[in-house]
């Protein structure tokens, strides 16, 4: 992690004068712009410390119709604040490579997933979370994906285990998601839910 380099955004830019809890849907054309305007790398171990900046992250919420691909953290990953926790979200930082999100989340996608597919990656929202010491330096760019009866694995079996899960039993492990699936996977089911 040293060495790695981020994209970040000042804190004033993408939030303005106030922050707000949860995922918004409104403007996320404006976010894009201020992004491609304001957004720059910098040394992560800095930014992780840093609150006057917000780390970009996609984030992608895959799903098979109704059902979410649920994963499920081990110790063996890098963050340990993150270790035994449960996630919906697919995603993490942008790096110089990526040239910008739509990079990132495709790169993301690769590591993270075994999939001989590319599903269309919709940006249905931002999330914002300045409760935890992760969320204070972080900003979410919520995308939306769907599997299609595809099959889809995790790579890196070491550090993540997962499959597709009911909303039913997704909630039964809501209290154990990551403060961002729990905010992703209230907001989807409001606003996508199949019904």
């Amino acid at each position: 992690m040293s060495g790695e380099l981020v994209y970040v955004v000042p804190r004033d830019r993408i939030l303005g004068d106030g922050a707000w809890h949860g995922v918004r849907t409104a403007q996320t054309d404006e976010f894009l712009a201020v992004v491609a305007a304001h957004g720059r790398f910098e040394p992560r171990p800095a930014m992780e410390a840093d609150r006057s900046f917000k780390q970009i992250i996609p984030y992608l919420v895959l799903r098979d119709g109704e059902r979410y691909f649920l994963m499920r953290r081990t110790r063996a990953g890098g963050d340990a604040r993150l270790h035994d926790a449960w996630s919906i979200g697919v995603g993490g930082h942008v790096n110089p490579g990526d040239l910008d999100l739509a990079g990132g989340l495709l790169r993301e996608w690769s590591e993270e997933l075994v999939a001989d597919f590319v599903p269309e990656f919709r940006l249905v929202g931002l999330l914002n979370d300045d409760t935890t010491d992760v969320g204070r330096v972080h900003l979410g760019a919520v995308y939306l994906a769907e599997a299609a009866g595809r099959a889809v694995a995790i790579r890196e079996t070491d550090k993540l285990s997962g499959a597709f899960a009911t909303p039913a039993q997704v909630a039964e492990v809501a209290e154990r998601l990551e403060t961002w699936s729990r905010l992703a996977f209230e907001f989807v089911e409001d606003a996508f839910a199949l019904r």
